[in-house]
C-alpha cells in the first residue's frame, strides 16, 4: 500500500464510505515502512538524534500526520494505531519463527 493508498484510505473513512473496521482490516493485511530510525552506532549518530527524522510515506507518519490535520478523531486514531502494531507485531513474529512475511497486499 503506497501513502497515496493511505491518504485515500483515509479520505474514504472520513467521507464515510468505509467504516472504520474495514480500514482497520486493511491496516492489519500490509507491511508498513519504519519511521524510527536505527539506533545510533556513533557520536554524530547519537548527535543526530536530536534532529527529528524525517516523514517516511506510507508509515505511521501519515496516520499521524491524518489525526494532526483533524482528519480522524482520537477513537479513530487509536484504533488505526493499534491495527497498525498488529501489523508489526505479526510480520516481527513471522519473521522470527522464518515463516515470511505473507501478509502484505
Amino acid at each position: 500500500m503506497s501513502s497515496t493508498e493511505l491518504v485515500d484510505l483515509i479520505a474514504a473513512l472520513k467521507s464515510g464510505t468505509l467504516g472504520l473496521d474495514e480500514v482497520a482490516q486493511r491496516f492489519r493485511q500490509r507491511i508498513w515502512p519504519r519511521a524510527t530510525p536505527p539506533a545510533p552506532q556513533n557520536a554524530a549518530e547519537r548527535a543526530a538524534q536530536w534532529d527529528p527524522p524525517p516523514h517516511v510515506a506510507g508509515s505511521i507518519d501519515d496516520l499521524t500526520a491524518a489525526y494532526d490535520c483533524g482528519d480522524l478523531t482520537w477513537a479513530q486514531y487509536r484504533t488505526l494505531a493499534e491495527a497498525v502494531a498488529d501489523s508489526i507485531n505479526a510480520e516481527c513474529e513471522a519473521i522470527e519463527h522464518g515463516l515470511g512475511t505473507e501478509t502484505s497486499e
